[in-house]
């Protein structure tokens, strides 16, 4: 065994010996390749479902030396900062010479949620996401699944009370000039409710200044988010008007222009589009045709107050100590 497992294995109790394994020393560096290499490998096509939770697992990787590579942020924002989960490794995807897929399940008393990181060919953390949320008091069944092109389908599906089946499916893709996951699709069959405003670019890094969501309700949203360009930002932009009867939708890369100002302007597409930021707002004024964007009889303008950023979900304490 290698000498490196002891920092990330919780000791054994092997009922068909008469001793215990060494117990794990986490105080004790390790390399990230050795990290990494811990995680089984395995082949897409690859299913996670939420019954992988009621197996009894044997080993898990201790809490601080995940956060050695891995940022607690990414645990903190479903558990609460306070609240440390056993995290169990699930397998990992290599893609040959670009990026490796570490999935992981955390769980506390109250809380199992599956993750997906993703680090990169140097082998250093990109970015990460939950895959699925096992909740003890739902009905609904939950699964994953990673395909041969790497696309992540999440599917919830559940019974009414009447009996009829729905689902609600949603597929992500890993975009590497942005370094985020992206939602490329979303699909559902359940009527009774309103759909919804799916937000493509939601899980994109949002660390400028600038980005951040806007609103007027939740169906009128700018949306912000960086870009790998220092002069640019990402937007998503969705507008409603006269009871949903004109509507107008754009996403792309918006070039800033000077403090507060950006402009979407792009080759092949006659809308341009101004940004004004101010404070905790931004308005936007269409100066050229965007009617590829939108219906005849309105037009990309109006102010949107910034939104405050979603708090951590809170996690029960757990029993033991990492």
């Amino acid at each position: 065994m290698k000498k490196w497992l002891p920092v990330l294995l919780f000791p054994l109790l092997l009922t068909a010996c008469s001793h215990k394994k060494k117990q794990p020393v986490a105080e004790e560096v390790i390399k990230v390749s050795d990290f990494i290499d811990f995680f089984s490998e395995v082949k897409p096509p690859l299913r996670i479902a939420d019954s992988s939770f009621r197996k009894k697992d044997t080993t898990y990787i201790a809490y601080k030396t995940f956060t050695r590579f891995v940022p607690d942020s990414l645990l903190n924002r479903r558990f609460g900062k306070t609240v440390k989960p056993l995290i169990y490794p699930f397998g990992k995807i290599t893609v040959k010479k670009q990026e490796t897929y570490l999935f992981i399940k955390a769980i506390t008393a109250t809380h199992k949620t599956a993750f997906v990181l993703v680090f990169d060919k140097d082998q250093k953390f990109v970015t990460g996401m939950p895959l699925l949320v096992a909740d003890n008091n739902s009905t609904a069944t939950h699964t994953a699944d990673i395909d041969s092109k790497y696309s992540i389908t999440t599917n919830t599906q559940r019974k009414n009370p009447d009996g009829q089946s729905v689902y609600k499916k949603a597929v992500y893709a890993y975009i590497a000039s942005a370094s985020a996951f992206t939602l490329i699709l979303t699909e559902s069959n359940d009527h009774s409710v309103k759909s919804a405003l799916i937000n493509p670019i939601d899980t994109l890094p949002r660390k400028n200044k600038l980005s951040g969501d806007y609103t007027q309700d939740k169906v009128n949203l700018i949306s912000v988010r960086d870009s790998k360009k220092p002069n640019q930002l990402l937007v998503f932009i969705h507008f409603e008007k006269d009871d949903g009867t004109c509507k107008g939708e754009l996403k792309g890369a918006v070039k800033i222009t000077g403090p507060g100002k950006a402009i979407y302007q792009q080759a092949g597409d006659q809308c341009v589009l101004q940004l004004s930021f101010s404070g905790n707002s931004v308005s936007m004024r269409e100066e050229e045709g965007c009617g590829s964007h939108r219906d005849i009889k309105c037009f990309f303008e109006g102010s949107f107050i910034r939104k405050a950023a979603p708090k951590s979900v809170k996690g029960g304490k757990r029993k033991g100590r990492v």
